[in-house]
């Protein structure tokens, strides 16, 4: 007796019948272009770009960190997160002080870099609301899901290329 499979694969609809068309980079690329755009636009009227919300949010919430373990937690590499700290740094929204001993830093956010964070937050609701809004939330969820079963999936094949800061 052969087991039903059929509860546990999706039902092939016509575009798959004959494979993926298309390049799945490419597409991915348009959608991710498309996103930022919106997250862009909003994030503008604050006067921050995406990736300075993000670091403010990840220092608020993991800080204060050592650079090198606040790299790790945004996947990023050091000299990416090296270059993407300085303009919050010199803009006074974190710094970098000493850390238990001579030769290592902590990544502090201050009280103006807190308040820079919760400004941007309501930007950034905006633009996610405007995104659920747009696709709906059950797509929203579904693609969240299909994005981390996806990044699940591909961490487990072995490095090719150093990681970009993506």
């Amino acid at each position: 007796m052969q087991a039903d499979t059929t509860l546990h694969e999706p039902a092939a609809s016509p575009a798959l019948a004959g494979g993926p068309q298309g390049c799945t980079n490419f597409k991915l690329r348009q959608l991710m272009r498309r996103v930022a755009s919106r997250y862009d636009i909003e994030m503008a009227k604050c006067d921050l770009k995406t990736t300075q919300y993000s670091l403010l949010s990840h220092v608020l919430k993991l800080g204060p960190i050592r650079p090198s373990d606040l790299a790790v937690a945004m996947k990023m590499d050091a000299s990416t997160l090296t270059r993407n700290l300085r303009p919050l740094i010199d803009a006074g929204w974190v710094t970098l002080e000493a850390g238990a001993d001579a030769r290592s830093r902590l990544v502090h956010i201050t009280d103006t870099g807190r308040d820079k964070r919760a400004q941007a937050q309501r930007h950034w609701k905006a633009a996610q609301l405007a995104l659920n809004s747009a696709l709906g939330a059950e797509r929203v969820m579904a693609l969240h899901a299909l994005v981390d079963d996806s990044l699940a999936l591909l961490a487990a094949l072995p490095a090719q290329e150093a990681d970009h800061g993506e």
